[in-house]
């Protein structure tokens, strides 16, 4: 498989009228700069407003001070800061809550995806308002995507979602659609929280496949126990609360 930065670019069919991107980063200083160049050279092909928001959740490297470095040089990147690590969840949240216009895009920041393939998303608008990417062959260990087959499974058994990647860190929403939803996840459950109470509400959740690279820097930290831990957890709440119709 090619890398991002080997495939060609494809010349977006739709234009979208206003677009909020944002990526979590958790340690990512080798990741962000590039991640960052990458979506700034595809959103104004894409969007006639947009923004970009790098949510640094408690990084104990240069994460945060090349955030910052990357807003004080362009006019629509800000950087949100976590003052500790607090979780993907909490980061995702906070990307969220920082989003200011009609649609709202966010992925990874470990650049394991090719943040240029939005334009296969957002043909599904017309139809959908939520696009969810799915990884059509997964860059990851063995064990790695055992475990993620395991929890779609059970995600969907649980929840009802008729999603096959519910943690495909590449999703684009209508922002109108997340209007009144208050997530609660503060780790590895906030995509399946997120597409369940979409889904409770009558939210149309189209799936889109897109390619998926392998890290080329840093650690992912979402097989550690207390990550698996705390996503179990956060699922047997939801469920309570939203697959159990309570």
């Amino acid at each position: 498989m090619i890398s991002p930065a080997e495939a060609p670019l494809a010349a977006p069919a739709v234009r979208l009228s206003s677009l909020s991107a944002f990526f979590p980063a958790h340690n990512e200083e080798e990741n962000l700069v590039p991640m960052a160049a990458a979506l700034l050279s595809i959103l104004p092909a894409v969007a006639d407003e947009w923004e970009l928001v790098v949510v640094d959740d408690g990084s104990e490297d240069a994460t945060g001070r090349l955030a910052d470095e990357l807003a004080a040089r362009h006019p629509r990147v800000r950087a949100v800061h976590h003052r500790t690590n607090r979780g993907y969840g909490a980061a995702v949240r906070s990307g969220l809550a920082a989003a200011r216009y009609d649609y709202v895009f966010f992925t990874d920041g470990d650049h394991q995806f090719d943040v240029r393939q939005i334009v296969r998303l957002i043909p599904a608008l017309d139809r959908a308002d939520a696009v969810v990417g799915y990884r059509e062959h997964r860059s990851d260990p063995a064990l790695r995507r055992l475990n993620a087959a395991g929890w779609n499974l059970l995600v969907r058994v649980l929840l009802g979602l008729p999603v096959r990647d519910v943690n495909c860190a590449f999703k684009l929403l209508r922002r109108k659609a997340l209007s009144g939803i208050a997530l609660e996840a503060e780790g590895a459950m906030v995509s399946a929280e997120l597409l369940a109470r979409l889904q409770s509400r009558g939210a149309r959740i189209v799936e889109v496949a897109v390619d998926h690279f392998p890290r080329r820097h840093g650690t992912p930290s979402g097989a550690r126990p207390r990550v698996i831990a705390r996503a179990f957890v956060e699922l047997a709440r939801l469920y309570r609360r939203v697959g159990a119709g309570s």
